[in-house]
C-alpha cells in the first residue's frame, strides 16, 4: 500500500544529493582588495566575491587604530588560506609578509596607547593589568 504524502511533501531517492556545492577554482595570481574593503566584502579576492541574492556589503569600518588590526588580521589569514594551495605565488607571498609586518607594527602600538589585547599579554609591564579598561571589545572613542 502506498503512503499518502501531505501537499507539498515529496520524498527524496535514497541516493539524492542534499546539495551541489560550486567553488570557483582560484587562479594564480588573482586581483585582490585591499584589507579593509576585503574584511566587509568577506573575502579578499573579487574572483570570490559572490553576494549572496546579489546583496553586497560597501559600508566601510570606520578609520580606528581597532578597526585597522581587524582588517589586517583578516587580509593575513586570507592570504594565508590562498598561500596553502598556491605557495609559489611570491607576489601573494610578499603581500602577505607586508600586511604580517603592519599587524605586528600596529599591535604593538595598540597595545602601547589603549593596553593589551590579550589576557596572555596583560602582564608584559610587570604587573596584571587585563582588569583595567577599556577592555578590547568595548567602545570608546579613539583618538
Amino acid at each position: 500500500m502506498q503512503e499518502q504524502l501531505r501537499p507539498g511533501c515529496g520524498i527524496l531517492p535514497a541516493a539524492a544529493p542534499l546539495a551541489n556545492p560550486y567553488v570557483p577554482f582560484q587562479q594564480y595570481d588573482p586581483n585582490t582588495y585591499g584589507a579593509k574593503t576585503g574584511l566587509v566584502r568577506g573575502t579578499l579576492f573579487p574572483g570570490l566575491d559572490l553576494p549572496f541574492l546579489g546583496m553586497v556589503n560597501r559600508d566601510e569600518k570606520p578609520d580606528t587604530p581597532m578597526h585597522e588590526l581587524q582588517a589586517l588580521h583578516f587580509a593575513i589569514a586570507e592570504l594565508g588560506l590562498y598561500l596553502d594551495t598556491h605557495p609559489e605565488d611570491t607576489q601573494a607571498t610578499e603581500l602577505f609578509r607586508e600586511y604580517a609586518e603592519l599587524y605586528k607594527t600596529g599591535y604593538a602600538r595598540y597595545e602601547q596607547t589603549y593596553g593589551p589585547l590579550c589576557q596572555k599579554d596583560a602582564a608584559q609591564s610587570g604587573r596584571y593589568t587585563w582588569t583595567q579598561g577599556p577592555w578590547p571589545w568595548e567602545y570608546k572613542q579613539e583618538d
